[in-house]
């Protein structure tokens, strides 16, 4: 194990340990802060707020690491390997917050407070203890908005990546595996399909269907299957023309469970790099359209809404934009990277 891979650990056994103070801390606080004395709530809130600070290290140099690791001395393959921890890792955090944002979250995301508006973050003047990333212009708490808006990113892009995946790659392997006309009508359908300009395509959608979180999931499944269904048409094709496949022909098995039982399971790591890649796209594809608020509810802590809220206060309230945009950037960068990590340790062919 290289002195990296153990430099990672070293990170997530700490923000583990942050998780948990910041869990046990909402608990008390909410429970138990008339029993304890004024040290015990101080001590309670320095581990709250390193809670925080782990976070950061996870948001932030999950990606510089990566990059460190890139340079540092070592084969390709423990590299790569280093990267696609660095990345996991990045990962890890953000989905640890999506799933325990009631517990970890300081604020309600949607309590509004008109005396605690555009409130600074923790490092500036004029901040409030407890609104670590400052608040908007309806006084409601920016962090605790950020962590609900990664619970509903992430939901949007597993289902809407799930199915689009499924849809597109079984299209993707009919076409590829037979041929023929089955080929002919799928190719131009994806032809004819990707004539849209996608984003457009999504917003007339929703604005078709109503908004709503499934529409928003329709919509991402309806328009970007042609990815999916392009890619492993092409990789069925090529593997079709192995040796395994017509070996699996002699040996009398029928075409349909030589696609599947052959040819699917070395097409999968490029399915999974799609997935994940696809998971990023919608993370992208929802922010915009709750940017346009064709998303769920304005009042709904959805980072694309924040970033159109602080796109209108950016040069007095920079704090509303930035925050949710690092969250959307980090957060896409890691699904990017963990797809191409998780082809390359599963690709029969790179091993």
């Amino acid at each position: 194990t290289g002195p990296m891979a153990q430099h990672f650990r070293a990170l997530a056994v700490p923000a583990a340990l942050g998780m948990v103070f910041a869990t046990l801390y909402n608990v008390v606080d909410v429970y138990f802060a008339g029993l304890l004395s004024t040290e015990a709530q101080a001590g309670l809130a320095i581990g709250y707020q390193a809670f925080f600070i782990l976070m950061a290290v996870g948001f932030g140099l999950g990606s510089a690491l990566s990059t460190l690791v890139s340079n540092a001395k070592g084969s390709g393959d423990d590299t790569q390997t280093q990267r696609f921890i660095a990345q996991g890792l990045t990962f890890g955090v953000i989905a640890a917050a999506a799933l325990l944002a009631p517990l970890i979250a300081p604020h309600d995301p949607l309590a509004q407070d008109l005396m605690l508006e555009r409130l600074p973050p923790f490092f500036m003047d004029g901040s409030e203890p407890g609104y670590w990333l400052g608040t908007d212009s309806l006084g409601r708490d920016v962090l605790s908005r950020i962590i609900y808006g990664a619970r509903i990113a992430l939901f949007v892009s597993l289902i809407a990546a799930t199915t689009t995946g499924i849809f597109g790659s079984a299209l993707g392997l009919i076409a590829g595996f037979y041929g023929g006309w089955a080929d002919r009508v799928i190719s131009r359908l994806v032809d004819i399909w990707m004539a849209f300009p996608p984003v457009l395509f999504a917003v007339l959608l929703v604005a078709v269907m109503g908004t709503g979180l499934g529409s928003v999931i329709a919509a991402i499944a309806l328009i970007d299957w042609t990815r999916f269904a392009r890619v492993i048409r092409a990789e069925t094709m090529v593997q079709a023309r192995m040796d395994y496949v017509d070996s699996a022909r002699i040996g009398g098995a029928r075409r349909a469970a030589t696609l599947v039982s052959e040819i699917l399971p070395n097409v999968m790591p490029s399915i999974i790099a799609l997935l994940m890649l696809e998971m990023g796209i919608a993370v992208i594809v929802e922010a915009i359209l709750s940017f346009v608020n064709l998303s769920i509810s304005s009042d709904d802590p959805t980072w694309g809404s924040m970033i159109a809220e602080g796109r209108g206060a950016i040069h007095f309230a920079w704090w509303v934009l930035l925050f949710p945009l690092i969250a959307l950037f980090m957060t896409v960068l890691s699904f990017s990277t963990l797809g191409e990590g998780l082809k390359q340790r599963f690709d029969p062919v790179l091993k």
